[in-house]
This record gives structure tokens, C-alpha cells and sequence, in this order.
């Protein structure tokens, strides 16, 4: 059955107009002429986006879970570091909230980052000494210094980030583009998940990448770093490619009398799956053969990328991915939560996560896939500009700050060589130009084609999105 078009499937789903400006019944009308017609339409969605033409097709979204240190890697603060030891003035607090880990502190000593600053490139970003290879590739980067959230703990700081919401059960933003937007290769996912290995830190459970009320064929899939890279795909000892096809012809049959009987849409949903398992017996043996790279690729990405589960090599896998038409490819690396030991910390995440990021974005851009792949980097919230607990020049920790804090962008659309927003001269408050986690998700979507107040889906009776009833799009940072 020839499946029908993105945005029409949507705009059956939420009742605004179609992307040309007809009603639904005018537009399936026009357009149902004639399978010929309809499958052009499809075409046509998929290369343009839903509501406009997209910048991007894909995104690659590096997500550093825990927090980094906006003041101790993008965020240079001289004035800060003038006055380390000082007491956090209260003008410049304000009587903010603080969390429940260092709000009773008697004291909380201002402590500005130990590590140098220079500026890079001919945008002249300004990028600590821990980030040499990310400060190699400046001037493709965007950053984004004024971000700011209202989650101040992490399972509601990393839920808002992935789903829109600071409260679990909403679909992850992943989700929200398979279901807007479809996939472009139907032998593999269209949200894929990467996790770092062995690494420890806040869990990461799989509502993050959850579907929520959408259909659970929108879920990310998640890849493993070991011989079955996705659960429960291989067929049992026994049973022959041959044997499973006619296993699941009889089961789709099956499905189809039920789901006449019953009018069970879930049962469509159930069967994709089934297929699209099928279909991936062969096709992630392909995707994660990455001892089929070329040494240079290796020499790029750094020799982590030889070890599977490492971030170097999910960072290698993304770019794999995203070759095969995976829409939304997620990275998760956990550890930056750095309440103590924050000076070693901080240098273990970035000599993990530095030349890997640098290579990803020099790879897509050597294979002309960077002007419509966007990439992302950063983390759930901020971190304090004082002390956490008992001040100790050489070994500190911070605690976490929802107020500001700094990602980057690149490729797909985002203004290369840009710095947007600033932050005060303590890295505490927001100076200027304010981005909120819906002004962010407004903007990804945008950029994918998709206006995010017409992206929705009906449930318990009322019409959902990612943005919920807020977000605008940052056009600053819009190439």
C-alpha cells in the first residue's frame, strides 16, 4: 500500500491547512487523482519539509548529559577569575533559587576557571585550552552563550531538553521528526539512539527517546556497541531468512483480519515494526562495520574511535548513519556532572568528547554533508560560578545552574562563525538575548522545515507539540 504523504498524514491529524494552502478535503481531492500523483507529493514532502524549505535533513544532537561548565569551556569571564574567593554578591544572585546541595552553604566563594582562554579563527570565539581540536573548527561553529531553563535537577533538566517538558510521558524531540517528517531509507530507523559505554553519571533511562503518546514506531531505536547492536533482532537458532518472511506474512494477515474487527490502529504500528526488523537483519550489519574505515577516518576521529562504544566511536557511527538517511541521530555522554574534582573532570569529558566532536563536523563537511546535516552540542543546564562546598583553588566542584549556559551549533542552516547571546560579567545571569529550551526546540524544527506551532497531535483531548504553547525561532542564529 503506498504510503500516504508526511504532511498529510498530519494535516489529517491536527486540522490546520496543508502546506499549499488548501483545506484537508480540497487537498485530497487535488491530490487524489491518482497513485502517480500522490507518490510525486510524497517525493516532494520529503525533499522540502512540511510547512517550508528546509535547511536541513537530518541532526546529529552530541548530547553531553550532566551539565559541562559553560565559564570553564566556551564562556570566558576575566572578571570572575579577578575575583575567585570573593562572596557571590547578592545583586548579582538576586535571591535566586539555589538547589538543596549547596543552598545552606554559610558561604559561596566566587571561583573563575583555571584554564586559559584564547580566540580562535576569523570569528575570533573565544575557547578554553581543553577544547583544542573544537577550537580548530571555530568558524563553523555557532554559539549560543544565553540559553537558559527552569529545571534546576537533572531528570527534569534532561527531560525538558529531549522532550519539551520537564514531566516524563511527552514524545522525545527525535520522535517528533519521525512522526512529522518520515524516514528516507525504510531499511533503518528513523531516530537512532548512542550511548556512551561504561561511563557512569545520571542515569539515562529510555523515555528520553520515547515516542509518549505518539506511535511507538516513532521511538528511537538504541544501537549497542556488541554483536547484537539492537536487542532481539536476530532470528532464533533454526529459522532461515526464508522461514521469518513467511512467519511474518502469516502474522501480517493474521493482524489485518484482526485490526478489521477491531479497528485497532496500534496493530498497524506493531506490523511496521515487525517489518522494519526484518528488514534491518541486514541492513545494521552494514551501518556498523566500521573496521571497514580507512585509517585515515581513524587518525580523524582519534584511536577511541577503534573501540566500540567509545563516543569517538559513536561519533563515527552518526556520520555513518546519517549517510544512510537516518533523520535524528542521538549521542548521549554521560559524566559531566562535576560537583567535586571539577578541575580533573572536566579534562577527562573534554579529552573524551574534543576531537571527536572537531572530527565529526570536518568529516561532514569533507563529504558535503554539512550544509544540511545539523549538529548540536551541549548539555541539560549550566553550572554555578562559585563553589560548591569548601573552597579549594586547585579542587572544586560546582553546583548545577539552570540561569545560563552555552551550546553550539553547526551546519544544517546555523549561522557559521557567530557568537549569539551574552552572559553578565560573573557568568550567573543572562545579559542579553535569552534563548529558552522552546525557543531552541522552535528553532531546530524550523530549520528542518516544520513550523513547531503546527506540528501536533490530538490526545486527551487537547493538541500537544514539542514547544508546548510557547517558543519562538532565534532567526540571529539562522544562516
Amino acid at each position: 500500500m503506498l504510503a500516504i504523504p508526511s504532511w498529510m498524514k498530519l494535516m489529517t491529524c491536527t486540522g490546520y491547512e496543508s502546506p499549499l494552502g488548501l483545506s484537508r478535503r480540497a487537498a485530497l481531492q487535488r491530490f487524489g487523482g491518482g497513485l502517480g500523483s500522490l507518490a510525486l507529493t510524497d517525493l516532494l514532502a520529503q525533499e522540502s519539509g512540511f510547512h517550508h524549505q528546509a535547511k536541513a535533513k537530518r541532526v546529529i544532537y552530541l548530547f553531553q548529559s550532566g551539565g559541562p561548565s559553560q565559564m570553564d569551556l566556551f564562556d570566558h569571564k576575566p572578571r570572575l577569575v579577578a575575583e575567585t574567593g570573593q562572596e557571590l554578591p547578592d545583586s548579582v544572585r538576586q535571591g535566586q533559587r539555589l538547589t538543596g546541595m549547596s543552598g545552606n552553604q554559610a558561604s559561596l566563594p566566587l571561583v573563575g576557571s583555571p584554564f586559559k582562554f584564547q580566540q580562535h579563527g576569523e570569528s575570533g570565539a573565544w575557547i578554553s585550552d581543553l577544547l583544542p581540536h573544537t577550537a580548530k573548527v571555530a568558524d563553523n561553529l555557532c554559539f549560543v552563550k544565553s540559553m537558559y531553563t527552569e529545571a534546576i535537577n537533572h531528570g527534569p533538566g534532561v527531560t525538558f531538553m529531549q522532550t519539551g517538558s520537564q514531566f516524563p510521558g511527552r514524545p522525545s524531540m527525535g520522535a517528533w521528526l519521525s512522526y512529522g517528517l518520515g524516514t528516507t531509507n525504510e531499511n533503518l530507523p528513523a531516530f537512532v539512539v548512542l550511548v556512551t559505554k561504561n561511563k557512569g553519571g545520571q542515569p539515562l533511562v529510555s523515555r528520553l527517546w520515547g515516542s509518549g503518546f505518539l506511535p511507538g514506531k516513532h521511538a528511537g531505536v538504541r544501537f549497542r556497541a556488541d554483536k547484537d547492536a539492537v536487542l532481539y533482532l536476530n532470528s532464533p537458532n533454526g529459522i532461515d531468512s526464508r522461514g521469518r518472511r513467511q512467519m511474518l506474512d502469516r502474522l501480517n494477515e493474521l493482524h489485518e483480519i484482526q485490526r478489521e474487527r477491531t479497528g485497532d490502529v496500534e496493530l498497524d504500528t506493531r506490523i511496521s515494526q515487525y517489518e522494519m526488523a526484518f528488514r534491518m537483519q541486514s541492513s545494521i550489519p552494514d551501518v556498523t562495520a566500521i573496521e571497514d574505515e580507512p585509517e585515515s577516518t581513524f587518525k580523524l576521529y582519534g584511536e577511541d574511535a577503534k573501540k566500540p562504544g567509545t563516543f569517538a566511536a559513536n561519533c563515527l557511527m552518526a556520520r555513518r548513519l546519517a549517510e544512510r538517511g537516518v533523520r535524528f541521530i542521538q549521542l548521549y555522554h554521560p559524566g559531566w556532572d562535576q560537583h567535586g574534582g571539577l578541575p580533573g573532570g572536566i579534562t577527562r569529558q573534554a579529552g573524551e568528547t574534543d576531537q571527536p566532536s572537531a572530527a565529526l563536523i570536518e568529516d561532514l563537511k569533507s563529504r558535503g554533508m554539512l550544509d544540511d546535516t545539523l549538529v548540536i552540542w551541549g548539555g541539560e543546564f549550566g553550572r554555578t560560578n562559585y563553589c560548591q562546598g569548601k573552597f579549594n583553588a586547585k579542587n572544586f566542584g560546582r553546583d548545577h545552574h539552570p540561569r545560563c549556559f552555552t551550546m553550539w551549533m553547526a551546519g544544517g542552516g546555523i549561522r557559521p562563525g557567530h557568537s549569539h547571546g551574552e552572559t553578565d560579567d560573573y557568568c550567573y545571569n543572562i545579559a542579553s538575548d535569552g534563548v529558552h529550551i522552546h525557543d531552541f526546540h522552535a528553532t531546530v524544527l524550523h530549520l528542518l522545515g516544520i513550523d513547531h506551532e503546527r506540528l501536533t497531535h490530538r490526545y486527551q483531548g487537547r493538541y500537544f507539540r514539542l514547544t508546548d504553547v510557547h517558543g519562538h525561532v532565534v532567526k540571529p542564529i539562522l544562516a
